[in-house]
């Protein structure tokens, strides 16, 4: 299979513009479901009467099953057509969401969050695929692309905010049936103006191919969200990934030797491919990692109500709708490699920053700029690694290239949950368990304060009045600990990522001879190596 643009000879469609809307639309929806939830947990904690471990798979559930199926549906969409599969995505999404606004259980929730993940893996990888075959010219492309990224981040800004306001006025099933109204308008308006596309040369289904591409990325996801729990030397954690090892390695030998693989593995040798799928991989590494913790400092830390914490995450949603758009125009100047290294260098700068933060922390001096550093810096990556992912590919695998592009944004974002979060519980636990022993505080609650930084305001809120202000005082301090950490990390992630980009992603594609290169943004061949 070509790795390479394929050269523009298709009149561009009059509708382009209008269709990029209905798909941003779909793509909003699918996104802002993964972080929507976060502010519902304490609720799902009080009325559904979850568990921490309940509470954990409502959200791990979705992104679980999400991320296990995207390759496939990138593949069916190539195969069966791309606007079907995004229409029928959109309709199990609307019906899975009504059924999670009905659940009267914690497992019930969880059966219904699941089967979300399965409309969401067929829409997202559909919406990039459609994008890529409607705008045929490049330049076109990569502002087009830019604005999808722009969503995708403003997306994952405004959860915490309209999940914070729709809890404030409405039941905790609100949050899903708001899906409902944006589905149908999405569908009606797909129906009219998306045009199909499907690659018309794709030959035999690769069955083998799809069931081992479900099965090693359903159980990587799988072991990297338990080994937290588990521990990361335990048995079943290493066992984990021994089995997901083994299963890569026999999915790679099949794809490499069967006549219509689901996934030329071959195309991993591009280092315009590879690179920047490992860049989107480390941006969403560091911000879901970063979204883990401070979401909980600005309701914990600062005492700010749900909606309160979303409305203060806007400055990030703001820099990212901004900067997505003009990211694509700066690597057409100045080439891929320099911009998608900048934005990650970036996001890390902004990571390490946050982790000096105090519970006194000016928000307009120091925790605004640190979210420009960090939204501008994932503007900066995702445009242009994501043109540079879809551009490697000729349009006939534009399904599965987005699935590519979806499944590291995924397994990057899942990775920093839970390895952000096991160092921030390597520090919270120990501290908390310290200062609250220290207090005289009895032994079953100290054992309860240590789950989680929410479990110890409860803690606080049932002793006595006297020891409150001290008890909440020890937890306050007992997370910046672990959140300093944390955030480290994520600065250290990122700045490996910005290092990789720099020496290993091409400025520019290069073209056999004969051949149209189009570069990464259509015209990157003027940009400097």
């Amino acid at each position: 299979m070509a790795t390479t643009p394929e050269p523009t000879t298709t009149a561009p469609d009059p509708r382009r513009w209008a269709i990029l809307g209905v798909l941003c639309l779909s793509v909003f929806l699918v996104v802002v479901d993964n972080t929507i939830v976060n502010v519902a947990l304490p609720t799902f904690a009080r009325e559904l009467e979850a568990s921490t471990s309940q509470l954990q798979w409502i959200v791990d559930a979705y992104s679980l099953v999400f991320a296990g199926l995207l390759l496939a549906a990138g593949s069916l969409g190539d195969r069966r057509g791309r606007k079907g599969t995004l229409q029928v995505g959109l309709v199990l999404f609307a019906l899975t969401s009504l059924a999670a606004s009905l659940a009267s259980t914690a497992t019930q929730l969880i059966a219904a969050r699941a089967a979300m993940g399965i409309g969401a893996a067929l829409v997202f990888p559909a919406t990039l695929a459609i994008l890529t075959n409607v705008f045929t010219d490049p330049v076109e492309r990569a502002k087009a692309i830019g604005a999808w990224s722009g969503v995708t981040g403003l997306a994952v800004a405004l959860g915490p905010i309209s999940g914070g306001f729709l809890l404030e006025h409405f039941s905790w099933g609100s949050i899903f049936l708001v899906n409902l109204p944006i589905v149908a308008t999405a569908l009606v308006l797909g129906r009219r103006l998306v045009p199909t596309s499907r690659d018309e040369a794709a030959g035999r289904w690769d069955l083998v191919g799809i069931a081992a591409s479900i099965a090693t990325i359903t159980l990587l996801v799988w072991t990297v969200i338990e080994a937290p729990k588990a521990g990361w030397g335990s048995a079943q954690t290493i066992g984990g990934f021994v089995v997901v090892a083994a299963l890569l390695a026999a999915f790679v030998r099949h794809e490499a030797r069967v006549e219509h693989p689901m996934l030329d593995v071959t195309v991993f040798r591009n280092a315009r491919f590879s690179a920047a799928s490992l860049a989107v991989a480390t941006a969403f590494f560091g911000l879901f990692g970063f979204i883990f913790l401070v979401t909980q400092y600005f309701q914990v830390v600062r005492g700010y109500d749900t909606l309160s914490a979303g409305v203060h995450t806007l400055p990030f949603a703001i820099t990212a709708a901004i900067i997505s758009p003009v990211s694509a125009r700066l690597a057409l100047r100045f080439g891929t490699k320099r911009i998608v290294g900048l934005g990650l260098a970036s996001m890390s700068v902004g990571f390490f920053w946050a982790s000096f933060l105090t519970a006194d922390t000016s928000y307009w001096a120091v925790i605004v700029p640190q979210m420009i550093f960090m939204a501008g810096g994932l503007a900066l990556t995702t445009a242009p690694a994501t043109e540079s992912i879809m551009g490697s590919l000729p349009k006939a695998k534009a399904g599965v290239g987005s699935a590519v592009n979806d499944t590291t944004r995924e397994i990057g974002g899942t990775l920093g949950v839970a390895v952000v979060g096991s160092a921030f519980s390597s520090l919270y636990g120990p501290q908390i368990v310290d200062k609250l022993t220290a207090l005289g505080v009895p032994a079953e609650p100290v054992r309860i304060a240590e789950e989680s930084v929410v479990a110890a305001v409860e803690v606080a809120n049932r002793a006595p009045a006297f020891a409150r202000p001290a008890i909440l005082e020890a937890a306050s301090d007992a997370f910046l600990h672990g959140m300093a950490l944390g955030c480290r990390v994520a600065a250290l992630a990122t700045l490996v990522g910005s290092a990789v980009a720099f020496a290993a992603l091409p400025a520019r594609a290069s073209a056999p001879a004969g051949e149209v290169d189009d570069g990464p943004l259509g015209v990157d061949a003027l940009a400097p190596a």
